[in-house]
């Protein structure tokens, strides 16, 4: 079926802009803003309200199938595209975009979204937050056009087994990181709580704050989680780890702070995600690979989970090829095309490292669902529960949204197999 139209609108995103560098710098937050001058290029303040840029792709029928531009909250740092303006870019999206979209069909997801992948605009690639939210409107055109799932269209592209059952969602509690935790026990979540250890403040100077919040999570799962309950918990410590045991970076101390972290998680795992941030990829690719050493050499088994400077598919097949992480965040708005995402997914498959479908709790409903499906067909080891960090109504919207698709699947299929049988007869 053809394309008939795109069109653009600027709205909100679920959460806020942050310049991640004036933060780590130290300023002081002012109830939900931050005191100080903004350093990272294109932000106005240090916390601004996240932006996106509503895709709306029309086909010849006259239906309509919505994507969101969005971009993650720390835009601009780590090697990522710069902080993500949507009136700026609506008329990209409305103008070049909509030429080379208009009159293709619709059931070609992989080749028009490759295709936005290399388009260039006066020598520059689209911005990332584009190519995400153009191929999100694109993937529910072609499930439309073929009349089945995201989840079966990614499936038939990337040619995997989708998964038969819900991914484990990762809960994010953002700075309420108790209150947040404790919902998230109620409702027994994998794999939780994200914490936001962005500060020397929340980590501790010798990392004893940390300690004790990790101890607490351990007594208080055990307290409000359903029966048999067994959660990961996942703690992204934004580089604090490597600040507060440095600089420079010691790799002695942080094994034995990791050690001190896997007692205090006991009797459950723990993965640490972004424990350094040394300034670029290639250093931080190095760093990672010689902690995981350490951590081999002590016996030490926590985790650790790549984040920071680890943003296009690029990235992630080179700290995968590396061997720099247990787990590897695929930052699905940082790596532009929804099936980028996917294909980073399947780069894993075979190697020590399992993917985490991730993103930023700064998208939207729409491409939140738009990930669930990507987690189902690629069968990811974890998918981020988005956006917002109000922790319910981003678990709600991914959980829900793969329960709903797993459940027309199996449906889908006893009607097949009714038919065989039917036609055997």
């Amino acid at each position: 079926m053809r394309i008939d139209a795109v069109h653009a609108t600027p709205g909100y995103a679920g959460f806020f802009f942050d310049d991640q560098r004036a933060i780590k710098r130290g300023a002081r937050q002012d109830g939900f803003t931050y005191d100080g001058e903004p350093v990272t290029d294109g932000f106005d303040e240090i916390r601004q309200a996240g932006e996106t840029l509503i895709v709306d792709v029309e086909l010849e029928d006259g239906s309509v199938h919505r994507g969101d531009c969005a971009a993650v909250q720390y835009s601009g740092a780590g090697g990522r595209d710069p902080l993500f303006r949507a009136e700026a870019y609506a008329p990209v999206v409305e103008g070049p975009v909509a030429e080379e979209l208009v009159g293709r069909d619709a059931s070609d997801f992989l080749a028009i979204a490759e295709l936005l992948e290399e388009l260039q605009i006066e020598g520059t690639r689209l911005h990332t937050a584009i190519r995400y939210g153009v191929s999100q409107a694109l993937l529910a055109a072609a499930a439309h056009d073929s009349g089945t799932t995201q989840t079966d269209v990614l499936a038939d592209e990337l040619e995997t087994e989708p998964a038969t059952g819900p991914v484990p969602v990762f809960g994010q509690s953002g700075d309420a990181r108790y209150g947040n935790a404790e919902k998230m026990f109620i409702k027994g979540v994998p794999v939780l709580p994200h914490g936001l250890i962005n500060s020397v403040e929340k980590i501790g100077p010798d990392g004893e704050v940390l300690l004790e919040y990790v101890e607490w999570l351990v007594e208080r799962s055990e307290e409000l989680g359903p029966e048999g309950y067994d959660p990961r918990f996942h703690i992204d410590v934004y580089g604090m780890i490597g600040e507060i045991f440095g600089p420079p970076y010691d790799r002695d101390e942080v094994v034995d702070y990791f050690e001190a972290l896997e007692e205090a998680a006991a009797p459950y795992p723990i993965q640490i995600e972004g424990p350094m941030d040394v300034g670029d990829r290639a250093d931080q690719i190095a760093a990672m690979v010689e902690l995981r050493e350490g951590l081999e050499g002590a016996d030490v088994g926590v985790d650790v989970v790549a984040d920071e400077w680890c943003n296009t598919f690029k990235d992630v097949r080179e700290f995968v090829d590396a061997g720099a992480a247990d787990v590897v965040q695929v930052k699905t708005p940082d790596l532009g095309g929804i099936h980028r995402s996917g294909q980073a997914v399947r780069y894993c498959e075979g190697t020590d490292t399992r993917a985490y479908l991730g993103g930023t709790c700064n998208e939207t409903e729409t491409s939140a669902r738009a990930c669930a499906h990507v987690a189902l067909a690629t069968d990811a080891a974890q998918v981020l529960a988005k956006p917002g960090m109000g922790f319910d109504e981003g678990y709600m919207i991914v959980e829900n949204e793969m329960r709903r698709t797993i459940a027309r699947r199996e449906r889908e299929q006893r009607l097949a197999n009714a038919d065989e049988v039917t036609a055997d007869d």
